[in-house]
């Protein structure tokens, strides 16, 4: 790709950028929410055409007018939500758009299409996963091998693998990174697009950083340090990435007392952050939603505040407390509804008369929390549907704060946001906390909680260990303790 330049009327989205990927490598497309990076794989994959600029494949000129045309030519996109028919079989989906046909009636034959998803799902080494079981009915990790293996199905050369970790379990990560290694042998050409600099220093061979529509750098995965990369991406030294200060906690607002699931035990005070660390399905989230009331307290007692003993969620933000669900798309946001609303939807009594909304309050107060948490948008307006990962989890924040909640929970508050975005809201929950407001963070980051977190309990298996400060912790032991084992 070469000169690549892309305009949505006056907003220059990609301005003159170049990207070289030779078979057989992996390189990580990196750069924050809004540097061009999708706008760019949408050009590659045909979903948009370049106002500038060339594409080659193989030294051939390349200009599909559409994604059907990308993928007859070996282009394959792999999104971070997978793109299955949910309610069809394996091996339909494998071959959707493609399907073989027999006779001169054009019968869709059965017999071809199991055969084929059978040799591509062999060729992933993953023999495992049946032809025949409904899509929806996979985990994560298995739906996103069947879309790889439909890419491979199709002939692909360039797989393009757009936050493809966001939702696995650390053991999917590995299943994933192995298979991504066994493409690199079969000469794929593979675009690996992250937020996680670990994950690319790992996987890829060359980096090329994004900024603001523009190419910020390029180079040797290898021979780069982490902190460089991120430098590129955000235009400086990420340094002061965690802005933590010296604290002073003050009184008990969040209190649990042998709560299931696992009898958990916790204090969370005024002025703190408390993070929980564990693997994907040790029962943090299903914690977390405990708390808020969106499921029952099977046992024990939850004290907000003054307020003890169980509640809905209603009651919940009444009592101070708010929670940002980890499922930003499924139910963090109403992604149908304007960034006013979602900012404002759990408050509305200060903006217009009992029963009524008048829509000048709302947007002066929805275009507060815009200008202070940078929320990148036309206007308040404008559909949250619309916006980057980052600035759509500013507006999920930004609720508990326009709600002035005095306890924040948290889950997954990062997760596919881009390394200044992440800056920023750190920078938020420090000011938080300053306030002496209390935050409860779970992360599967361990950086994150190292850096971010005054003490840190660990839930494995569904069982809530002690907050111990964090100075007692590091990433090997975090790692130990959630997995089941202990440091030595």
């Amino acid at each position: 790709m070469r000169g690549i330049r892309k305009a949505f009327g006056a907003t220059i989205a990609l301005d003159g950028i170049d990207l070289v990927v030779g078979a057989g490598e992996v390189c990580a497309l990196v750069g924050q929410n809004g540097a061009g990076k999708s706008t760019l794989m949408a050009v590659l994959s045909g979903a948009l055409q370049a106002d500038a600029g060339e594409m080659r494949l193989d030294g051939q000129r390349f200009a599909p007018r559409d994604p059907l045309a990308a993928r007859d030519s070996g282009v394959a996109m792999i999104y971070q939500e997978p793109l299955l028919a949910p309610h069809l079989t394996v091996m339909e989906n494998v071959v959707l758009g493609v399907e073989p046909l027999r006779g001169p009636l054009g019968i869709v034959d059965r017999e071809r299409m199991r055969r084929t998803a059978e040799s591509a799902l062999a060729e992933l080494g993953h023999a495992d996963i049946a032809p025949d079981a409904i899509a929806s009915e996979l985990a994560p990790a298995a739906q996103q091998l069947v879309e790889i293996a439909r890419a491979r199905a199709t002939g692909c050369r360039i797989l393009v693998l757009d936050e493809p970790t966001s939702s696995l379990a650390y053991a999917d990560v590995r299943v994933l990174f192995d298979l991504i290694r066994r493409l690199k042998q079969q000469g794929i050409a593979i675009v690996y697009i992250s937020h996680f600099i670990e994950e690319v220093k790992e996987i890829s061979d060359r980096f090329v950083v994004l900024r603001d529509g523009r190419n910020a750098g390029n180079g040797v995965t290898a021979e780069a340090r982490s902190e460089d990369i991120v430098a590129l991406m955000v235009g400086r030294s990420m340094d002061a990435l965690y802005p933590r200060k010296s604290r002073t906690p003050g009184g008990v607002v969040l209190q649990l007392d042998r709560v299931m699931p696992g009898d958990a035990m916790l204090e969370l005070r005024r002025g703190e952050v408390v993070g929980i660390a564990g693997l994907l399905g040790a029962g943090r989230t299903r914690l977390l939603r405990t708390i808020f009331g969106l499921e029952p307290v099977k046992s024990g007692r939850i004290r907000v505040a003054a307020h003890s003993g169980s509640a809905e969620p209603r009651d919940r933000w009444r009592q101070g407390l708010g929670m940002v669900s980890e499922d930003r798309a499924g139910e963090g946001l109403a992604r149908s509804l304007s960034v006013a609303d979602n900012l404002t939807l759990s408050r509305l009594e200060p903006l217009g008369p009992p029963g009524f909304v008048l829509p000048s309050r709302q947007r002066v107060a929805a275009s507060k929390w815009i200008e202070r948490l940078a929320i990148r948008c036309a206007d308040a307006r404008q559909p949250v549907a619309e916006l980057s990962g980052g600035s759509q989890q500013k507006v999920a924040v930004g609720r508990l704060l326009h709600h002035d909640v005095d306890v924040l929970i948290l889950d997954e508050p990062t997760r596919g946001i881009d390394v200044a975005s992440k800056a920023q809201i750190y920078e938020l929950i420090e000011e938080l906390v300053r306030a002496q407001k209390a935050v409860l963070l779970v992360s599967s980051y361990f950086p994150e909680l190292l850096g971010v977190c005054d003490r840190v309990a660990v839930m494995s298996r569904g069982r809530l260990g002690p907050a111990r400060r964090v100075d007692e912790w590091n990433e090997h032991s975090l790692l130990m303790e959630a997995s089941g084992a202990r440091a030595s």
